[in-house]
């Protein structure tokens, strides 16, 4: 395990895998790890002990990270935590409208499933203002990058997708 970093981070997902797997590569980059099943269980614990920054899953039972999210909002010192969200559902119709709400007017950063642990690492000290070493920086603009490509690619029509195509099969 490398140093301890001293930053508290909320893993919520119904997932017991992806809370796992998300939890320990958080641990071995030094972070302080705690685990919610839904936003009902998370909301409990950001009032007990508010959180760092918060990994948040979106298609949940109970509370789903949407409406988690819509609650920290209503309130001034919740709505100042970091939140990460990390999704399979970002392009199915269980996730996508909600994530389109939160990308515009919240986190504006989210990582899909499956999660590269690195990546993960770099958004999680990037949304923390944590010094990130050149590796961490360019993942974590590889990150931002794609999320904005995504967003874009979404509401593009034919005529573009088929542009953006040749670019890509080009390399250029």
């Amino acid at each position: 395990m490398s140093e301890e970093l001293g930053k508290t981070v909320l893993v919520v997902d119904d997932e017991a895998d992806v809370r796992k797997y998300l939890s320990q590569a958080l641990e071995d980059a030094g972070f302080n790890v705690v685990t919610a099943t839904d936003g009902d269980e998370a909301l409990q614990v950001v009032k007990k002990n508010p959180p760092d920054i918060i990994s948040l899953d979106l298609v949940m039972p109970k509370k789903s990270g949407a409406r988690f999210h819509r609650e920290l909002s209503k309130n001034n010192q919740w709505s100042k935590i970091p939140v990460l969200i990390v999704t399979g559902h970002a392009r199915d119709d269980l996730g996508k409208a909600d994530l389109r709400d939160l990308t515009i007017s919240g986190p504006g950063i989210y990582l899909e499933k499956p999660v590269k642990p690195h990546n993960y690492i770099a958004a999680i000290k990037k949304l923390l203002g944590m010094e990130i070493n050149g590796t961490e920086a360019t993942l974590a603009r590889e990150v931002e990058l794609q999320n904005e490509l995504k967003n874009l690619i979404d509401d593009a029509d034919a005529t573009t997708l088929e542009a953006l195509k040749a670019i890509i099969n080009k390399k250029i």
